[in-house]
């Protein structure tokens, strides 16, 4: 069980692929969170979820605004603003 963000990151390295090696460990958590929803599988947000807690994950989702949140594809918006909404 992956227990901190690192061993998030570096498990799920291949999601990070344009990243240098060095830098994937100073990830943001706005970048972090927008790319395992954006690619990563369901289970990969669960894992997301129990490290950040669902408080912290949605404060970072809805936190995005302007360009940034238009990084999210609109599927993966509309879905997330579901799921994430109680605990905004």
């Amino acid at each position: 069980m992956i227990s901190s963000r690192q061993d998030f990151i570096k498990k799920h390295s291949n999601l990070f692929w344009y990243t240098p090696e060095q830098a994937k460990q100073s990830i943001s958590d706005d970048l972090l969170v927008e790319t395992t929803l954006n690619y990563g599988t369901l289970d990969d947000f669960r894992e997301l979820r129990r490290i950040m807690t669902p408080k912290r994950l949605a404060k970072v989702f809805f936190s995005a605004t302007g360009r940034k949140a238009g990084n999210y594809y609109p599927e993966i918006r509309n879905f997330f603003s579901l799921v994430l909404q109680p605990y905004a």
